[in-house]
C-alpha cells in the first residue's frame, strides 16, 4: 500500500498509547480507509511494527451484515 505511510504510522502511534488507544478511521466512501487498514495489517504480518503489536489479532466488523441479521429494525441503535 503506497502513499499511506503517514496514516499507518498514526494507527501504530495510537495503538501504542496507554490510554485512548482505539484508532477510528472515518471518511467518505472511496477515500482509502480500507487500504490504510490493509496496509497496517501487512506491516503486522511482516513484523514491521513495534514488538508490542507483532502478535495482535486484527478483526473486521461488517455493520451491514450485522444489521441484515438483526431480529428487529433498530436493534443496533439502542
Amino acid at each position: 500500500i503506497q502513499g499511506r505511510d503517514f496514516e499507518i504510522r498514526q494507527i501504530v502511534d495510537i495503538l501504542m498509547r496507554r490510554r485512548q488507544n482505539n484508532p477510528i478511521l472515518t471518511g467518505e466512501a472511496g477515500v482509502g480507509k480500507t487500504a490504510v487498514v490493509e496496509g497496517f495489517a501487512l506491516r503486522v504480518a511482516h513484523g514491521d511494527v513495534p514488538p508490542q503489536l507483532q502478535r495482535i489479532a486484527i478483526h473486521t466488523l461488517d455493520l451491514g451484515l450485522l444489521q441484515a441479521g438483526a431480529a428487529v429494525k433498530g436493534e443496533f441503535e439502542t
